[in-house]
């Protein structure tokens, strides 16, 4: 059965833009299945008529439902035939019972223990799923949540992938220490012996990876060239601005160890000689003493090896040893 129309409530976001514009069209929208097809195909505007229709009286009106989706503190009037595009809302569907004959379906998406997914995140994934209208609400502060959204829906991997690019270019100097924080989060890899952490961030799959190593090459290349950290002296020291060294140190005290240790080793890591760079790696250990390598575990030291060394490329090589317990003796 049906639902009435109504427009009195209107389903997700309030601030959709007005879909009766030319709207930009992905491949899925495109999506047909090519061992059936009723009637014949057609190229005129009349198809992107239909996916506006569907979006402002399917999915921001809910007109016709039949299914009650439920997620937060939210509650959509959908379409069992759309939401079938995602993989796990199938999954969702196929395990709810209907509470009675010819009465909508109503399902709960479990987000609880899924904190990457905002309400917003996921309202624009869920529109995706009508039109790529929703291509266009996507922005750098809330890229990532929607990235983590459609990751999790699933069969929506170009709107993954408009998201994975927004963030990618919203990494920097002001946003960096957000970004460090989504690095910290990210399990290391499971050598298979042991039980594989659990972490909020393995929602992303693959994308985890892609935006760790955005962030490396932004510490290592992108950043020293906005500080303009390139130029060297006569006597190799940096003859760059005091405050663009200073933000360098600031950014690096909080780099997680094994990535500080990455990037200080870097053959690409370009801020003058191997002294300036060994330098300047004392400093930032200095600095972390007080942030993130502060605490009684670790210690973490930076050596400079002269005559190539034995540290492959890099002559600055930066290590972290368990520190001592001191000894107490005990007068008998």
């Amino acid at each position: 059965m049906s639902s009435a129309p109504s427009s009195s409530t209107t389903n997700g976001l309030n601030h959709h833009p007005d879909s009766s514009a030319s709207l930009p069209i992905s491949p899925t929208d495109n999506h047909s299945h090519s061992h059936h097809l009723n009637g014949f195909a057609d190229p005129s505007p009349h198809n992107q008529k239909i996916i506006n229709y569907l979006y402002d009286y399917g999915f921001q009106r809910g007109e016709y439902a039949d299914t009650v989706l439920h997620v937060h503190q939210n509650v959509y009037r959908l379409h069992a035939i759309i939401l079938s595009r995602s993989p796990f809302l199938v999954q969702l569907l196929s395990t709810s019972p209907q509470v009675q004959v010819g009465g909508p379906r109503t399902i709960y998406v479990p987000v609880e223990r899924e904190p990457e997914v905002t309400q917003e995140g996921f309202a624009i994934a869920l529109g995706y799923l009508y039109s790529s209208v929703s291509l266009r609400l996507i922005r750098p502060d809330n890229a990532r949540a929607v990235l983590a959204a459609g990751c999790m829906l699933g069969g929506m991997d170009d709107l993954c992938q408009f998201a994975y690019d927004t963030c990618k270019h919203s990494i920097s100097v002001e946003t960096i220490g957000v970004w460090l924080e989504f690095v910290d989060a990210i399990p290391p890899p499971s050598s298979g012996a042991d039980t594989p952490e659990v972490s909020p961030i393995r929602i992303f799959g693959n994308y985890a990876q892609r935006l760790r190593d955005d962030v490396f090459h932004f510490l290592v290349v992108t950043l020293p060239q906005i500080l303009e950290l390139h130029a060297t002296s006569s006597d190799n020291t940096p003859s760059t601005p005091e405050n663009g060294r200073e933000i360098l140190l600031q950014v690096f005290s909080r780099v997680p160890f094994e990535m500080f240790k990455a990037a200080v080793e870097s053959p690409n890591f370009q801020i003058g000689s191997d002294q300036a760079r060994f330098r300047f790696a004392k400093e930032a250990v200095e600095a972390r003493k007080h942030g993130i390598a502060r605490g009684p575990g670790c210690e973490e030291t930076v050596v400079l090896a002269f005559g190539g060394g034995n540290f492959g490329t890099s002559a600055v090589h930066v290590t972290r040893k368990m520190r001592k317990r001191p000894l107490w003796k005990v007068n008998s």
